[in-house]
């Protein structure tokens, strides 16, 4: 028996656990933020102001129904990770990087709100990649 056999994994710290379940409780806010933004935009097309000369112009509807599908999507993720699923990490991450991607789009329609939602996705994939972590939660 070696001196590996009986070493254990550290448990993960309460900061860390606390980082994952803040991070589900934001996923699941930047979610239902997301579809609510998505439903503003689906419901009234003149909310948005739409910029001229951007690159990827896409119907104010459309960007409403991208991002009501992925803010369902996100609460789902944060549910999920709430849960202790295997596979909520990881998805989880997905997410997020999705949802800023979107985002990123969006700066031209809604700029400030469009950073800060990136700014919250950046900070759930930085809680969720910490070291240490186990699959506890």
């Amino acid at each position: 028996m070696s001196q590996y056999d009986t070493q254990q994994d550290p448990e993960p710290s309460g900061w860390a656990i606390a980082g994952v379940s803040f991070a589900a409780v934001m996923l699941m806010t930047i979610g239902i933020f997301q579809a609510l933004s998505g439903l503003s935009a689906i419901i009234n097309d003149d909310f948005y102001a739409v910029g001229q000369n951007y690159a990827f112009n896409l119907d104010v509807s459309g960007w409403g129904w991208i991002h009501l599908i992925i803010g369902i999507v996100l609460v789902f993720g944060g549910w999920a990770l709430f849960a202790g699923k295997t596979w909520a990490r990881v998805l989880a991450i997905i997410l997020a990087v999705l949802s800023a991607i979107a985002n990123f789009f969006y700066i031209p329609y809604y700029p400030f709100w469009a950073l800060l939602i990136i700014a919250l996705d950046v900070w759930v994939i930085w809680a969720l990649t910490r070291p240490g972590l186990r699959e506890r939660v």
